[in-house]
């Protein structure tokens, strides 16, 4: 095993520090995480701009290589761009390349011609999302299997993920390790009264506002009567989009649409203080906003589905149509004690199979264990294991798009 000090590359986001969505946040935290136990960490950055006048400069970011990747298109073709120039120079480096979503794999066969020891988190299954056409749906698809075969190692970050990805690579090539979440043991009202909100007094939905996240299916459950209580739906609406315009329609006057909200500190607060929080997803593994809903304490309403399921745990409660959602509304607006109960639950699961810490350390186990570094004084390596203890068995229990660019979806 080599001696020399443990280097890893991440690709496949728009950079740090996070402000964007799961992945970014992710990245931020493996960074920092693996830097204070003496790796280099080098990740790209995507810097939009006029004219391209210097494609690549560096700078750092508490001790993190922060490799900046101009590029002067837009919309899809700016992300290939981006994800193009970051594999031509990651393959100059050699070392691990984490890639974080397969969206861009095309690039990833030169990447690993060149040398270069590659994971992949295979993300959700994006090609299945409805809202796509025919031709992105295929794109995202062979992309899908462009990664299976090119990466040498792939995460699944939950156990249908991991029975998906196993129908294209040997189950031996794949990792299973959750994403992550941080307490919320406190946060100020101010974020929420400057939205007219009481604390206890509504629910959230912190979702892209797509058919797929079933929007219009709580909107309108919530809405067939008078609840006492406000429902936040956050997300950006479009009145040339006819969904957004079915969703306000499906709206009562306790709906609230304040827009997408970024600010860290609003977005703890409209959490915490939340009565019960919504969760439409129907695709994806285990959604980063469902789980921050756990460490929030928040009772959850989610759609019923394997991703689902095995993120929140049974003690919580599941809709496959608009009259169940709307059941389980009236059950926890109702009832204090099934409110208490599962907000209990959600931060027992939350404890028990979503802290960073282990899975930041099972991710570091699978780096060192493919690019054959020697473990940091003080650390002792340990082999990796194809799957992970932290989460059961999607047939055992079944959602922020591409996840891969924003887990937020």
């Amino acid at each position: 095993m080599s001696s020399h000090k443990p280097s890893l590359l991440i690709l496949g986001t728009r950079g740090i520090p996070a402000c964007h969505g799961g992945f970014e946040t992710f990245a931020e935290k493996l960074a920092l995480f693996l830097v204070n136990r003496g790796w280099h960490v080098g990740v790209y950055c995507q810097d939009e701009v006029e004219a391209v006048t210097e494609r690549f400069r560096t700078t750092t970011w508490k001790g993190v290589e922060l490799i900046h990747v101009a590029v002067s298109t837009s919309g899809p073709r700016a992300t290939l761009d981006f994800d193009w120039h970051c594999v031509r120079d990651a393959a100059k480096r050699g070392g691990v390349s984490l890639v974080l979503g397969y969206n861009g794999a095309i690039f990833l066969p030169y990447l690993r011609l060149a040398g270069a020891k590659i994971i992949t988190n295979m993300d959700g299954i994006e090609w299945k999302r409805p809202k796509w056409s025919m031709a992105v749906r295929a794109w995202f698809w062979t992309n899908e299997w462009i990664a299976a075969w090119a990466s040498h190692r792939l995460v699944a970050d939950h156990p249908a993920i991991a029975d998906h990805v196993a129908t294209r690579r040997p189950r031996s090539a794949i990792a299973t390790i959750p994403y992550g979440g941080d307490p919320i043991s406190a946060a100020p009202t101010a974020p929420i009264e400057a939205l007219g909100l009481e604390p206890g007094r509504y629910m959230t939905s912190i979702a892209r506002i797509e058919p797929d996240n079933n929007i219009l299916t709580m909107v309108d459950a919530f809405s067939r009567k008078v609840r006492g209580m406000r429902l936040v739906v956050l997300g950006t609406l479009s009145e040339s989009n006819p969904y957004h315009r079915a969703v306000r329609e499906a709206a009562s006057d306790e709906v609230l649409f304040p827009g997408a909200i970024y600010e860290t500190e609003t977005i703890r607060s409209l959490r915490f203080h939340a009565r019960a929080y919504l969760h439409g997803h129907t695709v994806g593994g285990t959604n980063p906003s469902l789980v921050e809903a756990l460490w929030a304490g928040n009772p959850v309403i989610a759609h019923d589905n394997p991703f689902n399921r095995g993120t929140a745990g049974e003690e919580q409660f599941y809709f496959t149509d608009t009259d169940a959602c709307e059941r389980h509304i009236e059950i926890l607006i109702a009832d204090d004690g099934a409110a208490r109960k599962a907000g209990v639950a959600s931060l027992a699961r939350a404890a028990d199979r979503f802290e960073w810490s282990e899975i930041l350390k099972q991710y570091e186990t699978e780096a060192m264990a493919l690019g054959g570094f020697a473990a940091p004084a003080g650390q002792e390596a340990k082999h990796p294991s194809t799957s992970s203890a932290q989460i059961p068995p999607a047939h055992a229990s079944m959602a922020i798009g591409g996840r891969g660019r924003d887990r937020a979806s």
